[in-house]
């Protein structure tokens, strides 16, 4: 197997004169991004960065995107992605446990991790302004050619974990390589000049799909956001052939072409993740796009491990309910269903789901307690409850540790509860996911106040935007007088508390 610097430079070699990159009017052959590639990796290397070294990056799709993805794998240096909408506080603290030495910024977000040098000893913050081109093209094109071991880290991502902190979950070359593998094992092959559209950032889900059609010879076109109005009109003008979609972006197409089907003679693959989805955007979204749907299930941590296609999604299978599956358990994965004394459960109980593959986490960055916890015996723990069917299809049906998954962006409501519980006059609080129609689900918040103190919804939410970024903000605040249900050694039951918010699902996490 070769690693991610080598595949990539021999896809260089050979697509050399094919357009590899397109950004708004802009285009590169993959000659020219190599190219520019190459320049990165040596003013990276000039700063001071060496073999394993982190480098952050903070920015939205775009012709510097992909120099930065090409950069760092070609100077073997390891992507630490930032993510918009994180608040200062999320950007140091990724920065620091992960020992981050560079960031790059865009100049659109500068403002986020601007004084940051000046928290983090011998940090450097690099920011992409007018003055980026000329000073990319100050450095040599030659290769370094660092030596690279399938079992280096590519890539340090981050999910929220346990304690409300985001993790960093390491991946390396070798399991980048085979997630890389299993993500198109079950798709139609990549063709050369296939064009992918990516509207999420290629730090998020959408960059799955950056690696595979580089190594076909495709089209990677990096869109700073999903534009609903025009998006039809991009696929058609673009002949596009994939594209990464999160639920919510499925629901938005659906409403905008009132459910009638689009002629996309390009089309081969709508690649649904990030998030589940109902029943019912599903079958719409099938009803807009035909047979082009496809769905996975799997984790930051580990991905992917099961998948389907159209015929089985939208088929009929004595014994299964595809409409409402998660996907089927891929030939290189496993996946089990796990009791609470981590034993493997019999076909149709429920429990936690556990799953294996080779495109899997090496473990939670600098975090051993904490990876000893999520990784089992090889086995990922997801947090997932959930069950199995006869055929191999899973069902998603609640979560463990209470996620609350909006809009394809986790957030953990301990996070919430710890910039409300700060406000004045608030005795207890707690946060749980409620459904929302568009994201799926949506934080809301519970609050008791002290006797005589005043609160207001608006208050308590722009709190939180403030603290923890715009997209953790609850989307509703309920005032109550009685106190939390309780369990008898006094633990807070939450799930009774969001049970009655949840009356007539069928089930108990949201899907747009």
């Amino acid at each position: 197997m070769l690693d991610v610097r080598s595949a990539m430079r021999r896809s260089a070699r050979f697509h050399r004169d094919l357009v590899a990159i397109r950004s708004g009017d802009r285009q590169l052959t993959y000659a020219q991004a190599w190219q520019r590639g190459l320049r990165l990796a040596n003013a990276l290397i000039g700063l001071g960065l060496g073999d394993g070294d982190r480098v952050a990056v903070l920015e939205d799709n775009s012709i510097e995107a992909a120099d930065f993805y090409l950069g760092t794998a070609i100077a073997n240096v390891v992507r630490v992605p930032l993510y918009r909408r994180n608040s200062a506080a999320a950007h140091e603290h990724m920065i620091r446990h992960t020992g981050t030495k560079v960031v790059v910024v865009s100049q659109e977000y500068a403002h986020e991790v601007a004084g940051l040098d000046q928290k983090v000893d011998g940090l450097r913050i690099i920011v992409r302004d007018a003055s980026y081109d000329s000073w990319l093209a100050a450095h040599e094109a030659t290769d370094p050619d660092p030596a690279v071991s399938l079992d280096d880290v590519f890539i340090i991502r981050h999910s929220a974990g346990t304690t409300g902190r985001a993790k960093g979950i390491a991946y390396t070359h070798r399991a980048w390589m085979s997630a890389t593998r299993d993500w198109f094992y079950m798709l139609p092959p990549a063709d050369m000049g296939d064009a992918c559209l990516h509207v999420g950032p290629i730090s998020h889900g959408s960059g799955y799909l950056f690696l595979p059609i580089w190594l076909a010879g495709g089209v990677n076109i990096l869109a700073s956001k999903f534009d609903s109005p025009t998006f039809l009109d991009t696929l058609r003008d673009q002949r596009v052939a994939y594209f990464f979609a999160v639920p919510t972006m499925v629901a938005d197409i659906v409403a905008r072409v009132g459910g009638q089907r689009q002629d996309l003679p390009d089309l081969k693959v709508v690649m649904v993740s990030g998030a589940p989805i109902s029943a019912r955007t599903a079958a719409a979204g099938h009803g807009v796009f035909g047979d082009t749907m496809y769905q996975m299930y799997g984790q930051t941590e580990a991905v992917p491990v099961t998948f389907m296609g159209p015929h089985e999604w939208f088929g009929t299978l004595d014994g299964s309910d595809p409409l409402r599956a998660a996907g089927r358990i891929m030939p290189f994965a496993e996946l089990e269903i796990r009791d609470e004394h981590n034993r493997s459960v019999p076909t149709g109980t429920e429990g936690e789901i556990a799953i294996r593959c080779e495109g899997q986490m090496t473990g939670l960055w600098d975090e051993p307690e904490q990876t000893a916890a999520r990784l089992r015996d090889g086995w990922v723990l997801t947090g997932d409850v959930g069950k199995l069917d006869e055929h191999g299809f899973l069902y998603v049906i609640d979560r463990v540790d209470d996620m609350i998954v909006s809009g394809g962006f986790n957030i953990w409501p301990a996070e919430l509860e710890q910039v409300i519980s700060a406000l004045p006059g608030v005795t207890e609080v707690v946060v749980f996911g409620v459904p929302h129609e568009k994201w799926g689900e949506t934080p809301l918040a519970e609050v008791i106040l002290d006797d005589g103190a005043e609160l207001d919804e608006q208050t308590v939410i722009t709190e939180c935007a403030a603290r923890l970024g715009s997209y953790k903000k609850p989307g509703r605040v309920v005032f109550r007088t009685d106190a939390f249900p309780r369990s008898p050694v006094g633990k807070l039951q939450r799930k009774v508390i969001r049970e009655p918010y949840w009356a007539g699902q069928d089930r108990r996490v949201g899907g747009s």
